[in-house]
């Protein structure tokens, strides 16, 4: 049987190919199709403990059976929920700068009381080292699947209005926004815990990877290891140290209906 094998960010670097098929027999299970390109890369088998999978946009178990026509993705670290999303919420990954205003400005409404926004932007220095730019790439279907999936999850556990969760991709120089989070509600607790969720849960599941560029060298940024939060009770961990974004949350509340 064949099956088509995408790579993402670093793992695209070793292996030299960004998609490839492999013909397999039947019965083989993702560990199976893992392993045969170690052996090809040997590098690529020095990853097996942080890589994730997924088949056909959905995070996998590495003894996950394969079939004929699955589309299997081997995820490095990044930098769930079955309902959908309301029509009102946007899910954008965009490679235009983001206008943070002109998002506020479709978000904010008469019966809201307070409009929570967290602006990520890239910074000039990590580590010592001067940043001229940034490099962001995304496994796009399964991207955007996850988003939506953590606007449903945060409708499940937050009483809020509307939410926007917008990520830039490709070159971004320093001080352009990367992601933009914005949450409305009537009160303003449920948006500040609303958005802290949503960026917590991004940077935990959502498949985006950054590469950052210094004078004479580049590095990927290490991640955490992406996994499905569909089940998540609680927020996943904060985001990753190794970060060359500014992100700091803003807070636009009407204090007088918000008390």
């Amino acid at each position: 049987m064949r099956v088509r094998v995408l790579f993402f960010g670093q793992l695209k670097e070793i292996t030299g190919v960004s998609q490839d098929d492999a013909e397999l027999s039947e019965g083989a299970r993702v560990e199976d199709l893992f392993e045969r390109y170690g052996r090809r890369f040997p590098k690529l088998a020095e990853f097996r403990p942080s890589v994730a999978a997924s088949v056909n946009q959905e995070y996998a178990a590495w003894r996950a059976p394969l079939s004929a026509g699955d589309e299997v993705a081997f995820l490095p670290p990044v930098s769930g929920g079955q309902h959908i999303a309301v029509a009102e919420d946007i899910f954008q990954l965009v490679r235009e700068p983001i206008a943070p205003h002109a998002i506020l400005d479709v978000l904010k409404t008469p019966e809201d009381g307070a409009l929570v926004v967290f602006d990520g932007f890239v910074r000039n220095n990590f580590k010592g080292q001067r940043t001229l730019y940034l490099e962001y790439e995304a496994y796009e279907l399964m991207a955007h699947a996850k988003m939506r999936a953590i606007g449903a999850q945060i409708r499940e556990r937050f009483s809020i209005h509307r939410l926007a969760i917008i990520h830039r991709l490709g070159r971004l120089e320093v001080g352009e926004t990367s992601v933009l989070i914005a949450v409305s509600s009537a009160h303003r607790a449920a948006a500040f815990d609303a958005c802290r969720y949503a960026i917590d849960a991004l940077k935990h599941s959502v498949p985006i990877w950054k590469k950052e560029y210094f004078a004479g060298s580049a590095v990927w940024a290490e991640g955490e290891v992406a996994s499905d939060t569909s089940g998540a009770a609680s927020p996943p961990a904060g985001p990753a140290g190794t970060n060359s974004e500014t992100r700091k949350p803003i807070s636009r509340a009407d204090e007088s209906t918000d008390r």
